[in-house]
């Protein structure tokens, strides 16, 4: 039996801050950094400096919440592009909005790689995230006749990671068009049986 307590449901007004701190801390860290004074978050949030502390005692907890927030957004942009386009068009899109994510997300790799424990778990929980999301679009393209039926979301997730390498002036065009040459390639052959 386990002593210890279940945890209380968040009341709707604390988890309005909640997700508010985790906006704006986004915006904050994709101008200033994710060293940037939490009083500044609080202060562009309009809530006092307590209740992010109240809500993220350690400014890791909060860069993890935002990537976590980041992650689910795109993860779950897929099943969106699904219902509104075919299968690869879907793709296409999908992999162009996760070019924008890696892009974006530069700041916070620093962070992610520093060896913080308390980054430990979330490589996993992208993986869980978006291996799963990619898979349901690649399927859907191939059941389409789009693209090949061989490729692998494990693979094509670190593919494009890999093509974004950062430009000097941020610009993520250069990645996007290597990404469209990726997704190119998966439709050779698409008609063919592996």
């Amino acid at each position: 039996m386990s002593t210890k307590s279940p945890e209380r449901p968040v009341r709707a007004d604390a988890q309005k801050n909640i997700e508010l701190l985790v906006r704006t801390a986004r915006d904050v860290f994709a101008t200033s950094g994710v060293e940037a004074p939490m009083r500044e978050i609080a202060e562009r949030a309009g809530v006092g400096i307590g209740t992010i502390y109240r809500n993220f005692p350690q400014r890791s907890d909060l860069i993890s919440a935002v990537f976590r927030s980041e992650v689910d957004a795109c993860a779950d942009a897929a099943d969106t592009l699904l219902q509104n386009h075919s299968g690869g068009d879907a793709l296409d899109r999908w992999m162009q909005r996760y070019v924008d994510f890696i892009v974006a997300k530069r700041g916070l790799a620093a962070a992610l790689h520093s060896g913080d424990p308390a980054f430990e778990a979330l490589p996993a929980y992208f993986d869980s995230r978006f291996e799963p999301a990619l898979q349901k679009l690649l399927d859907a393209a191939a059941n389409d006749g789009d693209i090949r039926k061989d490729a692998n979301p494990y693979d094509l997730l670190r593919a494009v990671a890999s093509l974004c390498i950062p430009s000097s002036d941020g610009n993520p065009a250069p990645a996007r068009r290597l990404v469209s040459l990726l997704v190119d390639g998966l439709r050779y052959r698409a008609d063919s049986k592996p």
